[in-house]
């Protein structure tokens, strides 16, 4: 038996999370419903205009990871903080949710631990801009071949395409663990990030990914289609599983030409931040607990609406208790 079931590498970053109109949005330049990347002084400036605010641990495999450890699944994390307020307050919290968090913290003040700046509208939809910060240059240094060759599953986020020597550093982790009988999972993680590293991604998903999780828009981003039956057809080509959220709509679940739909589960909208990042954390549990795909995905739904009940992007509820009120366990 491997020591962990998934460990995940990405951005560690503290959410700083607040309320805003739309109006608040387009009067300062800010997409709805997407991540921009910012730089500090556009942090700092937003951070010095918005209302009152709430800082949550977060980072989106951060979050998948926190949601496998709240289920008892033996997971660790990877990703890059500074051994500063926010960087200690990131490791604390992660570590309380039971995950092993072993990367060496950056010194110096070059950059700062990352944050992001989530707005949340009345409608629930988030709005990110994130200040990648020392997350930017994880480098394959952090990457341990001996953690990566102990899971049964690496989950790699999308977004950490976005630094200098993160494609070497997942290059390293995927040899690792697939030389060890592991299998590796990936996250398109925002249709825009696809847009800025398509090549890079798809080199990867046909070379070395088992499980792709995406959404709607991502997928079609990926596969550059406006036909969301063909896009999720294109990645059940190339990769064993895929498993793509569709909001409202749910879940599809693909693999071995089987196509399942899972519904979603229906919760009033306080905040979306995360509802990605458990679904894949409660798929990933599911699968390593040796449940069905098709149980796996309703997992997924039920931690997904779960975690868009309330503010914040880690579950707050019981989610076995859910899992089995809701007869997926």
């Amino acid at each position: 038996m491997k020591k962990f079931q998934v460990v995940g590498i990405g951005n560690a970053m503290v959410d700083v999370l607040a309320h805003a109109d739309d109006a608040f949005l387009a009067e300062n330049g800010i997409g709805k419903g997407i991540m921009q990347l910012i730089d500090m002084p556009r942090a700092v400036a937003l951070y010095d205009r918005i209302g009152p605010a709430e800082e949550v641990s977060g980072g989106s495999a951060a979050n998948t990871i926190a949601g496998v450890a709240h289920l008892g699944g033996r997971t660790a994390y990877v990703g890059k903080v500074k051994d500063d307020q926010l960087g200690r307050i990131f490791a604390h919290d992660l570590r309380a949710q039971g995950a092993v968090y072993e990367t060496p913290m950056a010194t110096g003040d070059a950059q700062e631990t990352g944050r992001c700046i989530v707005l949340v509208t009345g409608d629930g939809e988030r709005s990110m801009n994130t200040y990648l910060g020392w997350s930017e240059f994880l480098t394959p240094a952090d990457i341990f071949d001996e953690q990566m060759a102990e899971a049964e599953w690496i989950y790699l986020e999308g977004y950490r395409f976005d630094g200098p020597a993160s494609h070497e550093a997942f290059a390293k982790a995927i040899r690792a663990c697939r030389g060890a009988g592991g299998r590796v999972s990936l996250t398109l993680s925002d249709p825009f990030c696809v847009e800025r590293h398509r090549d890079a991604f798809r080199r990867m998903i046909v070379q070395d990914v088992d499980l792709l999780f995406a959404n709607r828009a991502e997928i079609l981003s990926m596969y550059q289609t406006e036909d969301f039956n063909a896009a999720l057809a294109a990645a059940a080509a190339e990769v064993a599983i895929v498993a793509c959220t569709d909001g409202a709509n749910g879940a599809h679940i693909l693999s071995g030409g089987e196509v399942w739909h899972v519904p979603a589960i229906p919760t009033q909208i306080v905040d979306a931040t995360g509802a990605g990042d458990l679904f894949a954390g409660a798929f990933l549990w599911g699968i390593t607990h040796g449940h069905d795909l098709p149980t796996a995905g309703r997992m997924g739904c039920i931690a997904a609406s779960e975690v868009i009940s309330h503010i914040g992007a880690r579950p707050e509820a019981d989610l076995q208790a859910l899992f089995a009120r809701h007869g997926a366990l």
